[in-house]
C-alpha cells in the first residue's frame, strides 16, 4: 500500500469535523452508481430490442437478395454463380411485384411474393411464422381454379378476410385488349396467415406461389430475384460484395442491413442519443465528487501544511487527492454495475414491464447484456470521475505550507 493511498483512505474513512462532507461523499457515490446502472439498464433493454427487430428481419427475409429481370437461362446462371461461393448455404428465386388487393369493397396496396416453399424456407424462417392455415394451399388451386395466397396477419384484419375467403389482385401494370388498356385481375384465395413479428411485413406482403406470381406479373418461368441464406451472416457484406462483381450490372445485390439501412441507423443513433443523455447523470455526480474533494482541501488545510512542512511535494499532495478522487470513482462504479447488470437481469426474468402483445408483438421488456457497452460505462465514467478530481488536486497542492500550518 502506498503511502498517497493510505492517506487517502484515512481521509475517506476518517470522521469529519461536519456532517456535510460526509454526505456530499455519499451523493458522489451514490451519483455515480445510479448514473452507471441507468446506463447499463438502458443500454441494455435497446440492445435488445435492436436484437429482436433484427432476427424478425432476418427470420422473414433472406441474407442477400439478387435482383434483376430473369429468364430460366439467366437464372440458371444466377444460380452457378451462388454455388460456386462455399459462404453460401442456399438460394431460392422467387417473382415480387406490388399490386392492389380487394376484398368486400376496400382496398390496399400489398406487396406480392411468387415462391417455391421448399425453397424459399431453406433461406428464411417464414415457415416457422405461420399461424393459421398451411402452405401447403399456394400449391393447390381450390375447386374454382383460384391460387392460394398466404397474407399478413395485419393486412388480413386490415381487409377483414379469412381463411377461405376469395380476393381479387389488381396488377398496375395492364393488360393491352381490343378495348385498350385494362388492369389485370385475378382472383385468390386466402389459405393462411402468417406472423412475423415485424409490422412492416404483416401489414404488406402477399405470398402465392412462384407460378401464379409469374403468371400474374408476366414471368412465366422466370423470376426477377433469388434469396441467398449464407452460413454465416457476417459475411453477407463481403459475399454481396463478390457477388456485385461476378453477377455484372445486369443485378442488383443487396445484403438484409442494405435493405433495412434506415431502421438499423434510427436504432443506432436512438442508442447513441440515450447514452449521452444518461452520461449526464454521470457528469452531475462528478460535480459533487469535485465539491466534496474542494472541502476536504480546505477541511485537510492544516494536515496539507503539515505534510508539506516534512517534506512532501506537491506531486505529493496531487496523487493523494487523485487517489480519493479514485476511491469515490471506483466505489460508485463498482456499485453501478452490480445494481444495472442485476436489475437487468431481473427484468429479463420477471416480467416487470409487460407490453401489449399485439402491438410489439412480444410480452416483456427484451434485454441483452453486451460486455462491450458494460465497459465502455465504466471507462467513460471512470474518465469523467478523475477529470473532476484534477482542479481539487492542483488548488490542494499549490497551498502554501507556512500559510496552511498557521491559519489551517
Amino acid at each position: 500500500m502506498s503511502t498517497e493511498f493510505f492517506i487517502a483512505r484515512r481521509y475517506l474513512l476518517a470522521k469529519r469535523k461536519g456532517l456535510f462532507a460526509m454526505i456530499t461523499t455519499l451523493i458522489g457515490v451514490a451519483g455515480v452508481a445510479l448514473g452507471v446502472a441507468a446506463l447499463i439498464v438502458t443500454l441494455a433493454i435497446m440492445d435488445g430490442f435492436q436484437s429482436d427487430i433484427k432476427k424478425k428481419i432476418v427470420d422473414a427475409q433472406a441474407h442477400i437478395t439478387v435482383y434483376g429481370r430473369m429468364r430460366p437461362r439467366d437464372l440458371e446462371a444466377v444460380r452457378t454463380a451462388l454455388q460456386a461461393d462455399p459462404r453460401v448455404a442456399a438460394a431460392s428465386p422467387f417473382v415480387l411485384g406490388q399490386a392492389i388487393l380487394t376484398f368486400d369493397g376496400r382496398s390496399t396496396g400489398v406487396v406480392v411474393k411468387g415462391l417455391n416453399p421448399a425453397g424459399e424456407f431453406s433461406v428464411n424462417s417464414l415457415k416457422a411464422s405461420l399461424t393459421r392455415g398451411s402452405w401447403d394451399g399456394l400449391s393447390a388451386p381450390g375447386a374454382d381454379g383460384a391460387p392460394g395466397l398466404v397474407l399478413g396477419e395485419e393486412l388480413a384484419k386490415n381487409l377483414g378476410l379469412w381463411l377461405g375467403d376469395e380476393a381479387v389482385l389488381v396488377s398496375p401494370q395492364g393488360t393491352a385488349t381490343g378495348l385498350g388498356l385494362l388492369p389485370k385481375m385475378r382472383k385468390f384465395r386466402v389459405v393462411g396467415m402468417v406472423r412475423t413479428g415485424y409490422y412492416e411485413f404483416d401489414n404488406t406482403m402477399a405470398y402465392c406461389s412462384i407460378a401464379a406470381a409469374g403468371d400474374f406479373f408476366g414471368l412465366a418461368g422466370g423470376a426477377n430475384g433469388v434469396g441467398v441464406r449464407l452460413k454465416d451472416i457476417g459475411d453477407a457484406g463481403r459475399v454481396a460484395a463478390a457477388l456485385r462483381k461476378s453477377l455484372g450490372f445486369s443485378y442488383t445485390v443487396k445484403t438484409y442491413a442494405d435493405m433495412n439501412q434506415t431502421l438499423f441507423a434510427a436504432l443506432k443513433l436512438e442508442k447513441f442519443v440515450m447514452s449521452l443523455v444518461l452520461a449526464l447523470i454521470i457528469l452531475v455526480a462528478t460535480f459533487n465528487i469535485a465539491s466534496n474533494l474542494l472541502m476536504m482541501s480546505v477541511e485537510k488545510l492544516r494536515d496539507i501544511g503539515i505534510l508539506r512542512a516534512m517534506g512532501a511535494g506537491p506531486a505529493f499532495i496531487r496523487r493523494v487527492f487523485f487517489w480519493e478522487g479514485n476511491l469515490i470513482a471506483v466505489t460508485g462504479i463498482t456499485l453501478g454495475v452490480l445494481l444495472g447488470v442485476g436489475i437487468s437481469v431481473f427484468i429479463s426474468v420477471y416480467p416487470v414491464v409487460e407490453l401489449p402483445s399485439d402491438i410489439y408483438y412480444v410480452t416483456k421488456v427484451p434485454v441483452e447484456l453486451k460486455l462491450r457497452d458494460i465497459l465502455a460505462t465504466v471507462g467513460v465514467s471512470y474518465l469523467l470521475c478523475m477529470l473532476s478530481a484534477v482542479y481539487p488536486a492542483l488548488r490542494a497542492s499549490r497551498v502554501s505550507p507556512v500559510d496552511a500550518i498557521r491559519y489551517g
